[in-house]
């Protein structure tokens, strides 16, 4: 049997309310006034696909005891570099150890599912013991379009194996047509649209449908056999009208969060089914998924009891509910550097990254990997020669060891209007690890006065810094409140 043997989901903690688009552009466009309800998922300034991807991994890794996964494969739309294994940016992050293939996976608004069927085949045909799937996107859109009201953040990660497999993996089927419903040419910032209606009769209509008889034809199974139907739509009622053609009830769609989060792109397969499997879903119940672009992928899944036997992680449902509304139009187009904004000379600064350095330290920097003393057993963080507990100071000790899931408390902290940060102020400060260690670190996804000393904190993957003459983009690791 091979299948999803666990899963993780991440949605940015900042929801931008519809209304706050609206407001802002409605005096050009008065038939945007119809959709100014509910919100939008919106990454921080320092999240981006590959940052989000590592938090649904660590949701997905973190509830199981799980083998370092032989591979990983990458999905995304919006990957921060196109000529950089972001695959392996997530695998130094993760501590996965260099014994790993990597896949980065995109061009397609599919590439999520496609990534995951590739990771079924290559498990069930022996390639790999174990695989893990991260599918991600941080899509820019351009200001009043319908794309920036429909869409949203967000990153969802499933590992595949053959043992305790929660959802067994019964069979699917691609198509590909070139089927043109948007695009994004070289150098281009945005995506351009069809139009919508276009999209819907011609396209999920006609290209769904045959795919899903292809899948039911595989399986041997009738359409009414299925319980659950994943199919991510941003269009009205183009998921009704697939359904419909293909003889499928729209009673058992699943909900496509439009409400709460938004499209998220490649994710948003996965996203879903995620958010399905934290609901009432029963062993022996087949779940359907398919996406759409420049065709269709449709995989079908049974249930297994292990699914209610398994600790279930934070997923989409744990980050839905850990939400902040945000009504700033202007800190959004800030965030996704959509407007020229002035920030002062102390921006004005050149951000050149060393990457000898990067490399050698790649576990401190990317993985937070300080010390642990082998004689005293004190961690500290860099790791050094000496120990830094002063009545061992026992030289050349320093074992490798991870602070990313270690929880901590502010021992000193600042709120700083001087120091340059995209959101004022720069919240940084001394933290100290509950077993032991301390360093200063920046703080992210807070609000003034919501920190003090004594607040617990987490350790997330955030970006650090942009190099802007050179386009890079540098990583570490930043502390947030447990909330």
């Amino acid at each position: 049997m091979v299948g999803i043997t666990s899963f993780g989901g991440y949605i940015p903690r900042l929801r931008l309310l519809r209304k706050s688009i609206v407001d802002a552009h409605s005096w050009a466009d008065p038939s945007l006034r119809g959709k100014a309800k509910f919100e939008r998922s919106m990454c921080n300034w320092d999240e981006d696909s590959v940052t989000m991807g590592v938090e649904a991994a660590r949701d997905c890794i973190a509830p199981i005891s799980l083998k370092s996964p032989d591979a990983i494969y990458f999905a995304s739309t919006s990957m921060p570099f196109v000529d950089r294994q972001n695959a392996g940016i997530i695998v130094e992050a993760l501590s996965l150890g260099q014994d790993i293939a990597s896949l980065d996976i995109g061009s397609s608004q599919r590439a999520g599912t496609s990534a995951l069927m590739q990771a079924l085949a290559a498990v069930k045909g022996g390639s790999y013991q174990n695989a893990l799937v991260v599918a991600s996107d941080h899509r820019k859109t351009r200001p009043s379009s319908t794309q920036e009201l429909a869409f949203g953040d967000g990153a969802a990660a499933v590992t595949i194996g053959t043992e305790h497999v929660i959802l067994e993996y019964l069979g699917g089927h691609s198509t590909t047509v070139d089927f043109v419903d948007h695009f994004k040419g070289e150098g281009q910032q945005f995506d351009y649209n069809w139009e919508e209606r276009w999209i819907r009769d011609e396209g999920y209509k006609k290209i769904i449908p045959p795919t899903i008889a292809q899948a039911l034809a595989k399986t041997n199974l009738p359409a009414e056999a299925i319980n659950h139907f994943v199919l991510p739509a941003t269009i009205g009622r183009a998921a009704e009208t697939a359904a419909k053609a293909a003889g499928i009830s729209s009673e058992i769609l699943c909900d496509n969060l439009a409400q709460t989060c938004g499209d998220t792109g490649v994710a948003h397969p996965l996203i879903m089914l995620l958010n399905r499997m934290e609901e009432d879903v029963r062993a022996g119940q087949l779940i359907m998924v398919a996406s759409f672009g420049q065709g269709c992928d449709v995989l079908i899944f049974r249930v297994t009891e292990h699914l209610a036997k398994m600790s279930k992680p934070n997923g989409i449902r744990g980050s839905l509910a850990n939400r902040q509304e945000e009504s700033n139009y202007n800190r959004f187009l800030a965030f996704n550097r959509l407007i020229d904004k002035e920030y002062g000379m102390r921006a004005e600064r050149d951000n050149k990254t060393a990457l000898t350095t990067l490399y050698r330290r790649r576990d401190m920097i990317l993985g937070l990997v300080g010390g642990k003393c082998r004689q005293c057993g004190s961690p500290q963080f860099p790791r050094q020669d000496v120990c830094v507990n002063p009545d061992c100071a026992a030289p050349h000790t320093q074992d490798p060891y991870s602070f990313v899931n270690e929880n901590a408390k502010i021992q000193s902290w600042s709120a700083d209007y001087l120091t340059y940060t995209m959101d004022p102020p720069s919240h940084y400060g001394m933290i100290v690890f509950d077993k032991g260690g301390r360093f200063m670190t920046d703080f992210t996804d807070v609000a003034v006065g919501e920190i003090d000393v004594g607040t617990a904190v987490r350790m997330v993957f955030r970006i650090k810094g942009f190099d802007e003459r050179r386009g890079f983009v540098r990583y570490f690791w930043k502390a947030v409140p447990i909330r």
